[in-house]
């Protein structure tokens, strides 16, 4: 097995991280039979959404409903990726529609997409070759506020100060 990416410490709200209790979590998909059983028993309502999704530090997808926190989902651990993913039926064959690293609480960097195409190919459902939609975050070094960089204006929206090129939420990191 090949050496696993950086992990993503939780940067949310304490609040949401102090209300995850033992045996809170996403359903652990480790294999296509996981998988099989997981979709079978979601309504034809929440398939339609986004589920939430974490890659915990194992390697191993969690899903959990699109309302979920992810900090609940990856039953407070770390993780190596985290987002929101939606999937379809494709001649009888299971398929990730859309898959996104957007996680205000966990902040992953878009390279967090390799471990969630490990992920995936464990569970065999076919993927795109990268996220469909990608969320680039940083931490503002002068007002420390996390922002999502759009259109790559790397400027803080809170404060106008320039933020860095490089990957830099959890100051621990």
């Amino acid at each position: 097995m090949s050496e696993r990416g950086r992990g993503y410490r939780y940067v949310g709200p304490v609040e949401l991280k102090a209300a995850v209790r033992p045996g809170d979590g996403g359903r652990r998909i480790g294999s296509a039979a996981d998988f099989g059983g997981w979709i079978a028993e979601q309504s034809v309502a929440e398939s339609a959404e986004p589920f939430t999704f974490v890659v915990g530090m194992d390697g191993v997808l969690r899903l959990a409903p699109r309302r979920s926190e992810h900090v609940a989902c990856a039953g407070g651990d770390m993780v190596l990726s985290a987002g929101e993913i939606s999937f379809m039926s494709e001649a009888d064959r299971w398929t990730v529609n859309e898959v996104s690293n957007q996680s205000t609480g966990y902040c992953p960097d878009v390279t967090s997409w390799a471990e969630v195409a490990r992920a995936l190919d464990a569970v065999e459902l076919r993927r795109p070759s990268g996220f469909t939609h990608e969320v680039v975050f940083r931490r503002c070094p002068d007002c420390q506020e996390h922002n999502i960089v759009r259109e790559d204006d790397f400027v803080c929206v809170f404060c106008g100060s320039d933020l860095p090129a490089a990957w830099n939420v959890d100051p621990t990191a």
